[in-house]
């Protein structure tokens, strides 16, 4: 309660700090600025045209920038605050030049030429950095989502308060205080003071509509008649606010106007030099959110456009743009989160909320940052190294550029891709407990009890295991091979560390642990024999059989389709087998692995065509009707009635 009293005197007396004017300050200014007129006036001629000249450049920047990539952007962003920053400069030196060259004795300057040129430099470099944050004249270099007239509108009116704020205090103030008084200058600067919180509690008041509407997104349109409702579109907007953050998005304008109000009784209550300190933390308070806001422009930017790879890199690696585009835009969402936060740490300390400095040198400031930071870079150099081994897997495996990887590498680095990525998530994570400050000795004494624990419970997997390694040891079987495995049939389209993935010819998909596999039959290992077991009538010759099928083969080896899978001459057996109804030939074509059943179905179509041209018996099973007989030998009697046709008995 006495606090309260003592505030609202201690407001009571504020008013006094007016009293200081004396009423010839107007006459001091006046005459300060016929002093300073022709250095005023050279500075800004100089300024003005350098950054009419700087406009054109700015709008080809800004094409180009809209055509490039994000380093493009980013590097003609830099060369715009570089060209921006040097105008200031050259501006800045014009002035100086003329104070030195051309009033007063040569050589020398006055002390109201140097107030004057140094709030010049200083004024218009915070004006370069808002420039910079808003870029008003180069779209396509604005960090910031927000549109043209929105730009223009937040630029003019913040260079407008920086200009009023810091000629004001680095200029008009020391004047009236060297040539009224000290008091005088109180009462000048809490004049100027309170028309810039009145003027900035204005704008709040006038656009707290339009900021909301930006600030909740899509949902609500701005109204087109004012300049400062020009927010970007929908698209760029989506979900900036949601949940509980749009409840601030509509009452944004309370905080703001509690923070002019309390600027404005920090004013009142403490004239004078308080009253620059306090603008200067309010303005770097400004500035750290521009910079914060034009940081989260950029990255969301990138996160939308994200990563396109040149062409030569992503025929060779077609999978690395992906894995990028996986990767990048989350890294990128956790950076805008870390650039929040910071933005806020930084706005906390520059109004004195809290000592950023001596928390980060403190001890737990320095185990803090330096534990971000190592488990940061571990992470980094982890997905680098993924993401490196990936990519020589993928080109290794691409079969247009370079040597093509044989099946039995396919396999190997299919299952090396596999191993190392668990082996690298399993050490990443090792690192990252050590750094957070988990003694991970523990964990790894555990891990082995734990695993001698599912080993005994999980043999059948570690026989999976096992199993598997063997085999692919001993290069039974790659993807794409024909094998039988299990008892099943079928293509090899996956193998893992314990299973083998088969699809047969039914399309079926049968997944085959290797503990059930006690034997492999691979089909397609260096190469394939197609046999033909050919059956002809027993009263068909041997030998004009064996002719016939070697007359066959000799006209499948005139197929150039066929003799391209044709690695050897007919092998001949001979008579195999004497079945019930037909004499079994065998023979047998050498083939390139994978295609003897082709070849052989092939083989076998001839061979009917020129066994039945030669009129080569090719038997089938017949039906013979016994009906008996009696001890007497006389069988029984069959009665048959035939129907005569319909056309013999019109006859």
């Amino acid at each position: 309660m006495d606090w309260g009293t003592r505030l609202a005197e201690q407001l009571a007396r504020a008013p006094q700090v007016f009293g200081g004017l004396s009423g010839g300050e107007a006459g001091v200014l006046a005459e300060a600025l016929r002093d300073l007129a022709l250095v005023i006036a050279g500075t800004v001629v100089v300024f003005f045209v350098l950054r009419w000249l700087g406009k054109s450049l700015y709008a080809r920047m800004s094409a180009s920038a809209r055509d490039g990539g994000l380093a493009r952007t980013v590097t003609l962003f830099l060369a715009s605050a570089v060209i921006d920053a040097v105008i200031v400069v050259l501006a800045w030196g014009a002035g100086y030049a003329l104070a030195i060259l051309a009033l007063g004795e040569f050589g020398q300057i006055g002390i109201r030429q140097t107030l004057y040129l140094n709030a010049f430099l200083l004024v218009e470099m915070a004006k370069v950095a808002v420039r910079l944050a808003l870029s008003p004249s180069a779209t396509a270099l604005r960090p910031l989502p927000i549109g043209d007239r929105a730009a223009a509108y937040l630029a003019s009116r913040i260079n407008l308060i920086v200009g009023v704020v810091g000629y004001g205090q680095l200029l008009v103030v020391p004047i009236i205080n060297s040539n009224v008084s000290f008091a005088a200058g109180r009462a000048v600067s809490a004049l100027i003071a309170v028309a810039v919180l009145g003027f900035a509690i204005w704008l709040v008041l006038r656009n707290r509509r339009p900021v909301t509407e930006w600030l909740l997104g899509p949902q609500a349109e701005p109204a087109p008649d004012t300049p400062e409702a020009d927010i970007e579109t929908a698209p760029r907007r989506a979900g900036r606010a949601r949940g509980g953050l749009a409840w601030l998005a509509r009452h944004w304008h309370w905080p703001a106007l509690a923070y002019l109000l309390t600027l404005f009784v920090i004013v009142m209550l403490r004239p004078g030099d308080a009253v620059f300190q306090t603008f200067l933390a309010s303005a770097q308070v400004l500035v750290v959110a521009l910079l914060g806001f034009a940081a989260s422009g950029v990255l969301s930017r990138a996160m939308v456009r994200g990563v396109i790879l040149p062409a030569r890199v992503s025929d060779r690696v077609p999978l690395l743009q992906g894995r990028l585009n996986a990767f990048v835009p989350r890294a990128l969402f956790v950076l805008r989160g870390v650039i929040f936060v910071g933005v806020v740490l930084l706005a906390f300390n520059a109004i004195g909320l809290i000592d950023l400095r001596a928390a980060m040198i403190s001890q737990f400031g320095l185990r803090v940052t330096g534990m971000i930071l190592s488990v940061s870079l571990v992470l980094l150099v982890s997905f680098a190294l993924w993401l490196a081994l990936t990519s020589w897997v993928d080109y290794r495996l691409n079969p247009e550029f370079g040597s093509v990887a044989t099946a039995r590498e396919r396999t190997l680095l299919t299952l090396l891709r596999n191993a190392a990525t668990i082996a690298l998530v399993v050490i990443t994570l090792m690192f990252v407990l050590a750094e957070v400050g988990l003694d991970i000795a523990p964990l790894l004494a555990s891990a082995g009890v734990l695993g001698l624990a599912i080993g005994f419970g999980a043999q059948k997997m570690v026989q999976d295991i096992i199993t598997g390694i063997f085999i692919q040891f001993e290069n039974a079987m790659n993807v794409g091979d024909v094998v039988t495995v299990g008892g099943i049939t079928g293509t090899v389209e996956r193998l893992t560390i314990r299973s083998v993935s088969l699809r047969d010819v039914q399309g079926a998909y049968h997944i085959i642990p290797f503990s059930s596999v006690d034997m492999v039959s691979n089909y397609v290992k260096d190469y394939g024999y197609f046999v033909c077991d050919m059956g002809v009538a027993y009263r068909e010759d041997v030998d004009e059989a064996k002719r016939a099928m070697l007359d066959a083969f000799a006209e499948l080896k005139g197929d150039p389709e066929q003799a391209s899978g044709i690695l050897d001459d007919l092998e001949w057996f001979g008579v195999n087998a004497f079945g019930d109804s037909a004499v079994m030939l065998r023979a047998r074509i050498k083939c390139v692995p994978g295609r003897q059943w082709g070849i052989g179905r092939a083989y076998n179509g001839v061979l009917k065509r020129v066994f039945d041209a030669r009129n080569i018996e090719i038997p089938f099973p017949h039906q013979t009707v016994y009906f008996g007989e009696s001890k007497d030998g006389r069988t029984q009697s069959v009665k048959v009635d035939m129907e005569p046709s319909r056309g013999a008995a019109g006859a």
